[in-house]
């Protein structure tokens, strides 16, 4: 009897304590959107990784050009006269590495930390760009190349990472605008590196600048992001304990799962046949597609048809990314606005990325009827076609957080690596199949022809398999109990055969 009315006097504390905690949540639900807190510190500090980290990349683009040909921007630096195979290796060399990263970065970002692996990633890569232009000058493209491969190496685990926090930090209620707004960065990094890029290759510190000041941007923020950032709110020593709950709350965080993690196998093939996931992969690999060939090949095309010089080119290649950056704002606002009023997340994803997917589609295929005189047409068609990518970021972007909270960073990394491939075979594909001359107007159009139906096919395959719910193997219990059940029914069809 005692022991009866002892638990029954617990069960009555803890549904006291269970429905303080929900009234407290709910406080700071109602005024959250107002309020700013720790964890839109968290995405902040993302933003500017993700800023820094695609500065280090898009840096490459524009430097590229005058270590090749230095009469193109500051005639007294040093150049290396590279034939179009040579400038295709130097581009696509960072995603060997890049590549190679992301499936380990995932593993070891679910296991270990996200917080600390970022921060180390980010430092190196600092490094390997800061000293490209030494080892430049010493060993010519091999050195280069290597170097490339250190950077994607090192920021490999960048998307993992950013997926395992976000994963943590972001409400389903504010996932859109939260994750849309640290991958941004992607967005706003591109538009300031070009334009800065361009500016300092022309100047009297020259090309080689344009590696010092990313380089050392980027070290400097992984030392701020190793002592103001966190895994998770329970592992943040300032955030209030109200926007702690309302976080883990929403999330549905159980500190004992949380404790345990390290202990969970990650379901390697349910994830992988799941057609969700394949959808994911497949929108992922073809974004990369039209994204990195525009971003890596848009300054040669600036430069090559268009005819702007080096500081033009860079300037006038910024403005289809921020048309990207500055349309993501309204993107994410309207998806989260749409699950509010009840409409299903599938469905917000799916036109999230038909937009983002279909509409660049149709601006790049319609790139072959502009005349070849008329560079404002190609430019404005070049912004809608990048700037529409916005919807991507409410789309497949954040499908992974939707279909598994616990394993995002180990699906990104997934998907990541794939589309990687694409974003190395890019250049290769471009400049020694497609383009034999850069000056050709007709074969730049075969370029975006190519672009736009990827770009129609990755979306059609998002939109007839993609999911928005939490999927089964997203529970570790559920994906043992099944395994159980499939393994019974193996041993009882071998017994009776």
């Amino acid at each position: 009897m005692t022991i009866g009315i002892g638990k029954k006097d617990d069960d009555v504390e803890s549904g006291g304590k269970a429905t303080r905690k929900t009234s407290a949540v709910a406080e700071y639900s109602a005024g959250s959107s107002s309020n700013l807190g720790i964890r839109h510190l968290q995405i902040l500090l993302i933003f500017l990784g993700m800023t820094l980290g695609y500065s280090q990349r898009v840096g490459m683009s524009v430097a590229i050009v005058p270590m090749i040909n230095a009469s193109t921007a500051n005639p007294d630096f040093e150049d290396f006269g590279w034939d179009k195979n040579e400038k295709a290796l130097a581009l696509s060399s960072f995603f060997w590495g890049y590549a190679v990263a992301q499936v380990p970065s995932g593993y070891i970002a679910n296991i270990w930390s996200a917080q600390m692996l970022l921060s180390i990633g980010m430092l190196l890569c600092g490094i390997f760009n800061v000293i490209t232009p030494f080892v430049a000058h010493q060993w010519n493209l091999v050195a280069v190349c290597v170097c490339r491969v250190g950077m994607g190496l090192t920021q490999g685990c960048l998307l993992p990472c950013i997926h395992t926090l976000l994963s943590k930090w972001a409400p389903p209620s504010e996932r859109a605008r939260l994750g849309t707004f640290a991958y941004a960065g992607a967005q706003f990094g591109t538009v300031i590196a070009l334009p800065i890029s361009g500016a300092l290759a022309a100047s009297v510190t020259g090309w080689p600048s344009i590696f010092y000041l990313f380089g050392a941007l980027s070290i400097l923020w992984s030392v701020c992001f190793s002592f103001l950032g966190a895994d998770s709110p329970a592992k943040h020593r300032s955030i209030s304990q109200k926007e702690r709950e309302y976080v883990e709350e929403s999330l549905r965080i159980i500190a004992k799962k949380e404790n345990n993690k390290a202990k969970e196998k990650i379901p390697w093939r349910e994830i992988f046949t799941s057609w969700p996931m394949w959808a994911i992969i497949l929108a992922h690999c073809g974004q990369n597609w039209g994204y990195w060939t525009l971003l890596t090949e848009m300054p040669s095309y600036m430069k090559k048809v268009l005819n702007f010089n080096i500081e033009g080119s860079g300037g006038f290649s910024a403005l289809p990314y921020l048309a990207m950056w500055l349309l993501s704002f309204p993107a994410s606002w309207l998806s989260d606005f749409a699950l509010e009023k009840g409409a299903s997340r599938a469905l917000v994803r799916k036109i999230s990325n038909t937009i983002a997917f279909w509409g660049p589609a149709i601006a790049l295929a319609c790139m072959s009827i502009v005349p070849k005189n008329d560079s404002t047409s190609a430019l404005v068609l070049l912004i809608v076609a990048v700037g529409l990518n916005a919807g991507s970021l409410c789309g497949f972007q954040v499908n992974h957080i939707d279909l598994s909270p616990n394993y995002a960073g180990t699906m990104i990394s997934i998907t990541n690596c794939l589309a990687s491939v694409i974003a190395i075979i890019v250049p290769l594909i471009c400049d020694q199949v497609i383009i034999n001359d850069e000056t050709n107007v007709y074969q730049w159009n075969n370029v975006f022809y190519v672009s736009a139906v990827i770009y129609f096919l990755g979306n059609l395959a998002f939109v007839i398999f993609g999911k928005g719910e939490v999927q089964w193997w997203n529970d570790p219990e559920e994906v043992k109990a099944r395994r159980q059940i499939q393994t019974r029914r193996e041993d009882v069809a071998e017994t009776q055969t």
